[in-house]
């Protein structure tokens, strides 16, 4: 068995120089059969012209052209049966070729995938995968710890200095919003006109705070989304 694969795969050099040749010698005695398979019908075709020319004026020769006739017409039909069947071991031989290529080729594929594979199974895959997944977890671990103490750090530091610039602004917004403060008798001999006029300038700024503070939250949804 072993020296019937090295024949077919290993050794097939002999093997396919010898089905060439095989190939070679049916097509040249195919070619032979073809150049005789005309030469007898251009005979059967002669011997049916002299049958036809003296079928009525001699019968003795148009019989004798028919008889011809017939022998090349059975010499005819045994060419063609030989042709035939050479053809037919032309196209065995080639296809038994094709097919032991075949299976060559799949034997290198068969070889090449099992160094591919090498000592790889399905369990050392599973474990790889689940190694993979380990590590990822791991770095995803790792990154959520930096960001939390990146995060941290600027709660306590910047934030509470940002939130000292933020109060300082708001007061410093009040101050020349308000203005001075009147002191003692001033407050009590303001006109009664000029009190309604900052009762009523005072409402106005409340309501454009108002409205500002407003459209700040409308803005800081916009930003969210």
């Amino acid at each position: 068995m072993a020296s019937w694969g090295m024949g077919w795969f290993g050794g097939g050099g002999k093997k396919k120089d010898g089905a060439k040749d095989a190939i070679l010698g049916l097509r040249s005695q195919l070619e032979m059969l073809s150049k005789r398979e005309k030469h007898l019908q251009t005979q059967i075709d002669e011997q049916e012209q002299i049958a036809r020319k003296y079928v009525n004026s001699n019968k003795n020769l148009a019989k004798a052209a028919l008889r011809k006739k017939k022998q090349w017409d059975t010499a005819l039909e045994q060419t063609q049966s030989q042709v035939m069947t050479l053809e037919q071991q032309i196209y065995s031989i080639e296809s038994a070729n094709i097919n032991k290529e075949t299976l060559a080729a799949m034997q290198k594929a068969g070889v090449a995938m099992k160094g591919i594979h090498g000592d790889l199974t399905v369990d050392k895959v599973d474990q790889l995968m689940e190694t993979l997944r380990d590590q990822h977890a791991i770095a995803e671990e790792i990154g959520d710890a930096i960001t939390q103490g990146a995060g941290q750090q600027i709660d306590n530091d910047e934030l509470e200095g940002e939130l000292e610039a933020l109060q300082q602004e708001e007061l410093d917004n009040k101050m020349l919003r308000t203005g001075p403060v009147p002191v003692g008798d001033e407050v009590s001999r303001l006109p009664a006109v000029a009190t309604g006029e900052s009762k009523s300038k005072a409402t106005r700024i409340g309501s454009e705070e108002e409205d500002e503070e407003a459209e700040l939250r409308k803005l800081q949804e916009e930003m969210a989304m």
